[in-house]
């Protein structure tokens, strides 16, 4: 049947759809159905499953992401993009979400999860990557095809039209606009949940620094890291690793940076000689181990009470080597334990053995003043290494911090009955919140006449490379120390060290 002469026909004569834009004459896509592309982009088909792996599972993306990159047989180029994708997309989840929230027309709660991930994969191509639009909408929108199906490939494609219509800068204007304070709008504009965003300040003006720098902080958090290493004291050599490719580090001995790639090539990695590492965890082990005992006498028994996943044992071990003494690496969690035994492989056996004991353990009589120097790496929110997990700011809770300020207390008394008098504890947590760092310490002091505070401040120093920027505050006769992205380019590690007097 032929077509009525006022309307044009819905397909041209080689059965190709009308573009239906708005103005002008009507204009035909570029492929017919049965031509159009249906298949997944490697790069893009490695994100999206790390993005349903994270979203379905509760798996973490730094786990997830090398096995699919493996198994997809991704080259060096193609990794970096699935990479930064993933990890992008995962980062800026809340902020990706508020824009969607307004071009959805029901709550983000009601989609497909899997609709939904496509979406935040093609909101972070649009306004974050060098991904011109057309190529992010039609990858996009074939990965969609391909993975979920033809039906939400449509509403996919129509979001996502919508999103590509504004720059990024227009849409972190509106999105800030509808805030109700300001670090709610922070928190929408840097894709940060408004509890760590207020949390991040108060822990700033907490360890002297200017409350101002929260945006500069919140910028840093999603920045994408650099690979730290570090050769590890006496077993590892720094020359090769920088040979293959890497750079000096700028903040510790010993340490190097790289980006160029699979750091399985690095020499020594594969060995367990090299070991991947941030440079602040890599300065509290190394301040740990060459701290002066406040008292002389014995040093051969080291304690690293919180090990898992072993990096910083690691580090205490190759020292112990050096120093004939004997570390003990305590890991509760079996899984964790067998990480820590791994990481400790390349240490020589004679020198250290792994335990299992619930840390608060170490509260009882059998261990009293049994150590020379306890590392307490205590578990805690995470807050200081958001940059490198990227999924982690929207799975943390609040309401978990007194029950972990709770823990990491015990722990740390549990440290200070197991040193002796005139040993050393550090007490270390990845998180720059002052319920975490200094009210821990400030309480454990207050009800602990014989411990004292120790300079800590000095003996990170000492480790750091001449130029970096101080990172101590004074506390009474002592001072901590609380390193930070913005400033250090490092995870925001806290340290105490302290010492038992009597």
């Amino acid at each position: 049947m032929s077509q009525p002469n006022n309307h044009e026909p819905r397909r041209n004569e080689r059965g190709r759809t009308r573009n239906r834009g708005q103005g002008g004459p009507r204009r035909y896509s570029t492929s017919a159905p049965s031509q159009r592309k249906r298949s997944s982009d490697p790069a893009r088909l490695v994100a999206f499953k790390v993005l349903r792996e994270v979203s379905s599972a509760d798996a973490y993306a730094n786990l997830v992401l090398p096995k699919a990159i493996r198994d997809h047989h991704l080259d060096k180029r193609d990794a970096g993009f699935a990479t930064e994708l993933a990890y992008g997309a995962l980062r800026a989840q809340g902020f990706y979400d508020s824009i969607l929230a307004t071009l959805v027309d029901r709550e983000l709660s009601e989609l497909d999860p899997a609709v939904l991930d496509a979406l935040r994969l093609g909101a972070h191509q649009l306004l974050a990557m060098r991904v011109p639009n057309h190529a992010a909408l039609d990858e996009t929108v074939s990965l969609a095809r391909a993975q979920i199906g033809a039906g939400p490939s449509g509403l996919i494609n129509a979001v996502l039209r919508r999103v590509s219509a504004k720059e990024v800068d227009t849409w972190r204007a509106e999105v800030g606009a509808s805030a109700t304070s300001e670090s709610q709008r922070l928190g929408l504009e840097h894709a940060h949940p408004e509890w760590i965003v207020r949390a991040l300040r108060q822990g700033l003006v907490a360890h002297g620094r200017p409350a101002t720098e929260i945006t500069e902080l919140l910028e840093a958090d999603n920045a994408a890291p650099v690979v730290n290493l570090i050769a590890l004291p006496g077993l590892g050599e720094l020359a090769p690793v920088l040979e293959s490719g890497a750079e000096p580090g700028t903040m510790v001995e010993g340490s190097a940076t790289y980006s160029h790639g699979d750091v399985s090539r690095v020499p020594g990695v594969n060995e367990g000689t090299v070991r991947v590492q941030d440079a602040g965890s890599q300065i509290m082990a190394h301040a740990l181990a060459r701290v002066a005992l406040p008292e002389p006498g014995e040093d051969r028994y080291w304690l690293d009470l919180c090990a898992g996943p072993g990096g910083k044992a690691a580090v205490l071990g190759s020292y112990a080597v050096q120093r004939d003494a004997r570390l003990t690496a305590n890991e509760p969690s079996a899984h964790r334990a067998r990480l820590v035994e791994k990481s400790l492989a390349a240490v020589p056996a004679d020198f250290w053995m792994v335990s299992s004991a619930d840390g608060r353990d170490y509260a009882g009589t059998d261990y009293a003043g049994d150590y020379d120097r306890i590392m307490v790496d205590a578990p805690c929110s995470g807050l200081g290494a958001l940059r490198r997990r990227p999924e982690s700011r929207w799975r943390k809770n609040a309401r978990d911090i007194p029950e972990l300020t709770a823990l990491q207390l015990s722990l740390l008394e549990a440290a200070f009955n197991a040193v002796r008098v005139g040993g050393v504890v550090g007490y270390v947590t990845c998180s720059p919140h002052q319920a975490e760092t200094r009210l821990v310490v400030e309480d454990f002091l207050k009800a602990n006449p014989s411990a004292a505070l120790l300079d800590t401040g000095a003996a990170v120093a000492s480790v750091m490379l001449p130029g970096t920027p101080p990172a101590a505050m004074a506390l009474g006769a002592g001072s901590t120390v609380q390193l930070w992205p913005h400033i250090h380019g490092t995870d925001a590690m806290f340290m105490a060290l302290l010492t038992k007097t009597a």
